[in-house]
């Protein structure tokens, strides 16, 4: 059937990116038209199937048009985001974005109805199996499972055998991976049951394709996801030992994942709190979390650690991800953890040719939904059977690496030459159980947009089931979809979902829309209305973790922002400073770390010594290897940053992730420059890191909730400015710049306080003025007097659980609004400001003080028994 997407008159454009679309690999099936490419009888080049009809006519003809635009769109929405995902296979250790294509998967209601009865039964057959391999083991004692298959896996944990989870549910949410193959029908090529990745990234997939074609989203009547959220939910709630009101957590492995971005979309979309193993302690067999107001009972962990580092005293010594005591918690019935540790032992792809026989035998059922073709060469038969076939399948390791197990990448055994395929043959002939055999796949092919035309690639999709906890499942209306980063070349496909559609090889996504006939599903994950009384306490729970984070968070944003201002005036003042000046300068940046005490001050602001310092600065600001330098100050708060991401806005985290990332790379690029002299370029970098800092501080300031993650971040950034502004207002009078024109602007400038004080006292260079602006003014933001009192008031507020000790820290902080300005600005016999200095070395010293007694009383919380979180 011609479709009537391209009437005569379309323009040519249109016909051609049509027509380029339609040149699938022969072998594989056209997902756009429908038919297996190359086959007699397939399309012509112009037809369609009537579901992508459908689809294009709801975009009306200029949807063809506009492809490369919406993709354009698609992937600025993706960087605003901030979605990104890390790629090891590409050698490096930086988050990439998340890469994500235009046009979606479309599955029609007659073909969902099947994929769901058959993925509803795989994982009602899945909790069965883990239920009798960590009980009664019939399975294996009848020979329905080589015990040699799932006893070996270094995945199945004894300690869990006899266990009984929280509700008799193993399994809460277990996801399938399914191909298209040549003959249409879907096949599951692999699952994952340990803890299942990819349901934020599905979110992510869905809010912006979604928007891309919103007429086709409504004309095809695309169902809902939330509908699945709220069933997984619910289904915890009812096997949590807390019920309804239990406190739910995803368990994270940290920033350092390369699915974070998802955990982190994740929580914040169910609504729960995103922790690391180091926010949780074990306490008389029940999880808490460490907060900064003591510990609070966790009764379901949402896991995204794998099984072997969930515990270090039963399972990995060496872990430093998981809980210490969580296995005791489980077997205690005290704590839900979704998915059961020891769920990772049926992902092995050695067990696929099982699972019809287990089915018939636990289910007394035909599997719905077939499985890929594979064999387990751990049975001799098998192996001896299939030997001579070798070049037909993929080599895929039967285990995952281990300390007694070794993995591979899967081999496509059709790629070999005469001698690798024989040292093949000799190698699963010395551990054939290690082995296992997968034919090609073949998946269904889908177009993506490249270079302004759509090419075909290899597709398989994830769909996730979620357990009721009452024995039923609900499959999410929708999946995951991967796209191949490349055409398969010989038409022989993937080798299962690990060859070349896995995500850590460079592979795409896409959104994947099932179709409904009857009405949209219209749930949402609302919790039910609060009542006023619920409210009357209600805060925000803020982990020690977090507000570790918190804290440096403040003061590696003032240290750069303080590491900055002290390198511009330093570079603004070498070409014509006083020697007076440049001292001081010299002094301040040794002490701050930004260069060895070794470099030494050039004795004149000219010439062959200046310009080594000024290099010597330059190179040294931007080394991020540096302890101190402002790279390093950058690199540590983007660190800070991203561990917080869940309480960050997207502006945020944008603003801080693209300072780090721009700033190394413009003063590498001045200073590649040969011949070049430097010092104006690096004074602009200087100049739109300090405007970038600004925005920082205002997203702080501005963007922020009011909660005691946010006073100690206060806190934090005040306790550096105050120790950095008395120390600097200290070696400047020491030095007699408030006797010098440049000395007196200099010290202006430490405050930026320039305009202020001209404001207020025009062209006075005198001593008292500068000390009541600098440091008694309690309107100026930059004093000492308006530091002090805020850190007072921070304080109190963020401890108002533990007045006592709050009282003890404030007692010791100096209260600058209280000293005499006529004391102050008085000098002693010898000319000295004795009083001055002596007051701001108080200042330097108290503080100092406070930020040990804040990381000991609130992230050690070393004190008393019945304040301890952990010991």
């Amino acid at each position: 059937m011609q479709s009537s997407l391209l009437p005569d008159e379309a323009p040519e454009a249109a016909v051609l990116a049509a027509s380029s679309a339609l040149h699938g690999t022969p072998g594989h099936r056209d997902e756009l038209r429908g038919f297996l490419t190359g086959s007699p009888g397939a399309a012509g080049p112009l037809d369609l199937a009537p579901v992508w009809e459908r689809f294009f006519n709801a975009n009306g003809t200029a949807g063809w048009l506009d492809l490369a635009a919406r993709l354009a769109r698609v992937q600025r929405r993706v960087r605003e985001d901030g979605a990104t995902y890390n790629v090891y296979a590409e050698g490096g250790d930086s988050a990439r974005s998340w890469p994500l294509e235009l046009l979606p998967l479309l599955i029609t209601p007659q073909e969902w109805t099947r994929i769901e009865a058959g993925v509803k039964q795989r994982a009602r057959l899945l909790d069965a199996v883990l239920s009798d391999i960590y009980g009664e083991q019939d399975l294996l004692h009848d020979g329905f499972l080589p015990p040699s298959l799932v006893l070996a896996h270094p995945q199945y944990l004894r300690p869990m055998h006899g266990v009984k989870p929280a509700g008799g549910r193993w399994l809460q949410m277990v996801a399938f991976d399914l191909a298209r193959r040549p003959d249409g029908q879907w096949r599951v090529v692999g699952h994952r049951s340990q803890a299942p990745s990819g349901l934020g990234y599905l979110l992510e997939n869905r809010l912006i394709i979604g928007q891309q074609f919103p007429e086709a989203f409504r004309e095809l009547k695309v169902q809902r996801v939330a509908s699945a959220f709220r069933a997984l939910m619910d289904g915890l709630l009812r096997v949590s030992p807390g019920g309804e009101r239990s406190r739910v957590a995803l368990l994270t492995p940290g920033p350092r994942n390369e699915t974070y971005f998802e955990h982190v979309f994740l929580a914040r979309y169910l609504g729960v709190t995103l922790v690391e193993g180091s926010d949780l302690t074990v306490r008389h067999q029940k999880v808490y979390l460490k907060t900064l107001h003591g510990l609070e009972r966790v009764h379901v962990l949402l896991r995204r650690v794998d099984d072997e580092w969930l515990d270090p005293l039963e399972l990995r010594g060496d872990s430093a991800l998981g809980v210490p005591g969580l296995v005791q918690a489980v077997r205690a019935g005290e704590v839900v953890v979704a998915n059961a540790p020891g769920a990772g032992v049926l992902e092995s792809p050695g067990l696929s040719a099982f699972w019809p026989g287990v089915a018939r035998r636990v289910l007394d059922e035909e599997l719905l939904l077939p499985a890929h073709t594979s064999w387990w060469c751990g049975e001799a038969s098998v192996w001896a059977a299939n030997r001579r076939k070798l070049r037909e399948f993929v080599i895929v390791p039967t285990f995952s690496p281990s300390a007694v197990t070794k993995s591979f990448a899967p081999v496509m055994a059709s790629e070999l030459d005469a001698e690798a395929l024989r040292q093949w043959e000799a190698r699963i002939d010395a551990d054939p159980a290690a082995h296992t055999l997968m034919a090609p796949a073949r998946p269904s092919e889908l177009p993506v947009w490249r270079a302004g035309r759509l090419e075909p690639r290899p597709v398989v999709v994830r769909v996730y089931a979620m357990s009721d906890g009452e024995g039923g499942w609900c499959v999410l209306p929708g999946g995951l979809t991967r796209v191949a980063n490349r055409r398969d070349a010989d038409g022989q496909g993937s080798g299962g979902t690990d060859a070349y559609l896995s995500m850590q090889s460079g592979s795409a996504s896409t959104d994947t829309w099932v179709l409904t006939e009857g009405k949209v599903d219209a749930t949402t994950l609302l919790p039910r209305p609060l009542e006023p009384a619920e409210l009357a306490d209600w805060r925000r729970v803020i982990t020690s973790r977090a507000a570790e984070n918190l804290f440096w968070l403040g003061r590696y944003t003032e240290r750069a922002e303080n590491s900055v201002r002290l390198a511009r005036l330093t570079l603004e003042a070498l070409p014509a400073g006083s020697t007076g000046v440049l001292q001081v300068m010299h002094a301040l940046l040794v002490r701050h770390g930004m260069i060895p005490a070794v470099v030494p001050l050039p004795a004149h602001p000219s010439g062959q010594a200046a310009r080594v310092f000024e290099r010597t600065l330059i190179h040294a600001m931007g080394d991020p290897r540096a302890g101190a330098s402002i790279a390093f100050n950058l690199q540590a708060l983007r660190g800070c940053a991203e561990a917080l991401r869940e309480r960050l806005s997207t502006e945020h985290w944008g603003l801080i992730k693209h300072l780090s990332e721009l700033f190394s790379r413009q003063l590498t690029a001045i200073e590649a420059r040969e011949g070049h002299e430097p010092l104006s370029d690096v004074l602009g970098v200087l100049n739109q890191a300090a405007l970038h800092l600004a925005a920082i501080t205002g997203a702080q300031t501005d963007r922020m909730t009011r909660d005691d993650g946010w006073r100690l971040l206060s806190v934090a950034r005040q306790i550096e400015r105050l120790d950095m502004l008395a120390n600097a207002l200290a070696t400047g009078i020491k030095a007699g710049l408030a006797d010098t024109d440049d000395g007196f602007a200099l010290l202006l400038g430490l405050f930026d306080s320039t305009i202020t004080y001209r404001a207020q006292f025009q062209a006075r260079r005198e001593v008292p003025p500068l000390l009541h602006l600098v440091v008694l003014d309690t309107d100026n933001p930059r004093s000492l007097a308006w530091v002090a009192r805020t850190l007072r008031e921070r304080l109190r507020k963020l401890s108002r659980h533990d007045p006592v000790w709050a009282d003890q820290i404030v007692r010791v902080l100096p209260r600058p609004e209280d000293w005499s300005l006529e004391t102050l600005s008085t000098r002693d016999a010898d000319g000295r400001y004795t009083a001055l200095l002596d007051a701001l070395q108080t200042c330097c010293t108290s503080v100092l003080g406070l930020s040990n007694e804040i990381s000991r009383h609130l992230f050690s919380h070393v004190g008393p028994a019945d304040r301890t979180v952990w010991q």
